[in-house]
């Protein structure tokens, strides 16, 4: 029986190295998210209005939690639109 140390994914290539994702708030240059900044947020939502996951945005669960705060914040505020809603 081999040993769990030397299981393999069947769909990853042994030669192929993880790659890392990228941080959308390290490459536009911000520390912080402010929700009147709403430009920036967009980057974070769907084309459906829906915010994007940590696996998408590659941020870390602290720094998601306060896109996520801040899209919430700024929705309620009517600058940005809840999904669902389409505009005609």
């Amino acid at each position: 029986m081999p040993s769990k140390t030397n299981r393999r994914r069947q769909g990853s290539a042994p030669d192929k190295p993880a790659s890392a994702k990228k941080n959308l708030l390290k490459s536009l240059g911000l520390q912080a998210v402010d929700y009147k900044d709403t430009s920036t947020l967009r980057l974070f939502i769907s084309e459906r209005g829906k915010i994007r996951s940590r696996r998408v945005t590659g941020l870390s669960v602290q720094r998601q939690r306060n896109v996520t705060q801040a899209i919430k914040n700024s929705r309620e505020m009517a600058l940005l639109p809840y999904p669902g809603q389409e505009r005609r």
